[in-house]
């Protein structure tokens, strides 16, 4: 069908001299070469012109902006990278010097610790100093004490063996004294 139409057109159009066969091709006409020129001249100022005036500058400001804006994200690219490195450095530093600070702390409580230790320590000792002299001088006491203890006991007993084996009381003084001799004499052994 799309041939038979075409096939129609055809036919009516060379009938009416449609395509001026007859009268050549008029670009190659010298009598038409001026205004063609003309033309040619028109429309290819005026589209030098819009491209030049209109469509360049607005290309060459996207291509400079984009220029200019990579440019800037370049240098805020940089800054932030020495930026961070300087915050990277401060952190570091910080980081050294609260280490610094740690073991100061660290050693400072360990003297202040081994300080207190060794004060309790001479304290505690002093106590059982203080603790055993008076332990020593209660048993001193006790030893003197015990004497006298014993030699009344001494005297108690030899009173009595002398009074069950005599039958005779003795003087208290004489068996005081006799005690006293014998204890002084053998005093020496025990203390």
């Amino acid at each position: 069908m799309n041939r038979f139409l075409s096939l129609i057109l055809a036919s009516l159009a060379m009938q009416n001299n449609s395509f001026a066969a007859e009268a050549g091709m008029p670009q190659l006409d010298p009598t038409y070469w001026a205004s063609q020129a003309f033309w040619l001249i028109l429309v290819f100022t005026i589209l030098y012109i819009s491209i030049a005036k209109f469509y360049l500058p607005k290309i060459k400001n996207n291509l400079d902006n984009r220029e200019n804006r990579i440019k800037d994200d370049l240098d805020d690219a940089n800054k932030f990278n020495e930026l961070s490195e300087l915050k990277l450095k401060e952190y570091e530093k910080i980081m050294e010097d609260a280490k610094k600070k740690v073991i100061k702390i660290h050693v400072e409580s360990k003297d202040a610790l081994d300080k207190d230790i060794q004060n309790k320590k001479e304290t505690i000792e002093k106590e059982i100093e203080k603790e055993i002299l008076k332990a020593q001088k209660e048993i001193s006491d006790l030893k003197k004490n015990s004497i006298s203890d014993i030699q009344k006991i001494s005297e108690n007993i030899t009173s009595n063996i002398i009074e069950t084996i005599s039958g005779d009381k003795l003087n208290e003084s004489s068996i005081k004294a006799a005690v006293e001799d014998i204890s002084k004499k053998n005093l020496g052994k025990y203390l």
